[in-house]
């Protein structure tokens, strides 16, 4: 189940308690998740009861009529109530698998959607080097969630002291496009070439673009011994399994926000999370036997699970116009 799934599952919930008569409140238009921000309060979380219970209302109670309803939907396997009116929902093993089945088949188009469908996106033409480079992008971000770009006032940004063609020479267009995007509008870019074509940890670009290196390796590497990715129902309880799910679950709402906001740096924070969060993963979850071991269902499925982040981070990449090799 994907958070765009999960949030049509809260909703639906919320109108057939109304139709039932057990919740008197007025239904939203849509309902918001998240990935919560510490362990131990479950896959996603949302405040949809709080928002229910604006002008007093109760919002603990309205929280404890959705939680008895959303317990019993196919795909969640627990729901708990934290003050003062959060609901945190833990999904069953089967949705994770199917999250990564999910992942697999879209591959680097994951993301890709109708989530702007009828939205309207303002944007005006732009001379300076970032802000040209940002409202290229964000016109990319819209399209392919289904948006619509008009003329209108563009995104603020701040412009940079030097020339796109200054760029291209001291950085080369994958570190430009990085430094250009990856800080917010109001920020002033970082563009000193020691730092941005750092082949380090330090570099959040490259441990981005290593860490989709890695994935490809691992699955060639698995080719090599006849293992095959294959995602398994059950097979991802390790706490950092879990995490690197919750941000790939999340990567379209984050690509959604991204063009309905016109801020590519929220896309391009979203890969160094889903890139550091892979590292740990890659760490406490080898994807191949090592010594004697012998190739396991917990092998495939983290190999599929490494397949589907290089997915999210490639199509990510090049949403911002940046390349993900498959060897660094």
């Amino acid at each position: 189940m994907t958070p765009a799934q999960l949030s049509r599952t809260v909703l639906h919930t919320v109108r057939r308690a109304v139709e039932d008569d057990e919740l008197c409140v007025a239904v939203p238009e849509r309902v918001k998740v998240r990935t919560p921000p510490r362990p131990g309060c479950g896959d996603y979380a949302t405040n949809v009861a709080l928002l229910l219970a604006r002008g007093g209302g109760d919002a603990l109670g309205i929280a404890e009529v959705l939680r008895r309803r959303l317990v019993l939907a196919p795909g969640i396997a627990r729901v708990e109530v934290a003050a003062p009116g959060f609901l945190n929902i833990t999904l069953d093993a089967g949705s994770h698998a199917g999250l990564v089945q999910a992942v697999r088949s879209a591959g680097s188009r994951y993301g890709h959607g109708s989530a702007l469908a009828g939205v309207s996106v303002p944007l005006e033409a732009a001379d300076e080097v970032r802000a040209a480079l940002v409202a290229h992008v964000v016109r990319g971000l819209v399209h392919a969630v289904g948006g619509v770009v008009v003329p209108g006032q563009g995104p603020v940004v701040r412009p940079v002291p030097v020339s796109g063609a200054e760029l291209l020479r001291s950085l080369g267009a994958d570190a430009a496009r990085w430094a250009l995007l990856r800080p917010a509008g109001h920020d002033l870019p970082d563009l000193d070439p020691s730092r941005l074509l750092s082949q380090r940890e330090d570099n959040p670009l490259f441990r981005v673009r290593y860490a989709h290196a890695r994935t490809r390796a691992l699955v060639r590497n698995a080719d090599r011994l006849g293992i095959a990715p294959q995602s398994e129902s059950g097979a991802y309880d390790h706490p950092a399994e879990a995490a690197l799910l919750g941000l790939l679950a999340d990567h379209p709402r984050t690509i959604e926000a991204a063009a309905r906001h016109r801020a590519p740096d929220q896309l391009a924070r979203h890969l160094v999370g889903v890139a550091d969060a892979f590292f740990r993963f890659h760490d406490d979850c080898p994807a191949l036997p090592s010594g004697p071991l012998k190739p396991s269902a917990v092998h495939r499925s983290r190999l599929a699970l490494a397949d589907a982040t290089g997915a999210v981070l490639a199509g990510g990449l090049h949403l911002l116009g940046i390349s993900a090799p498959e060897h660094l």
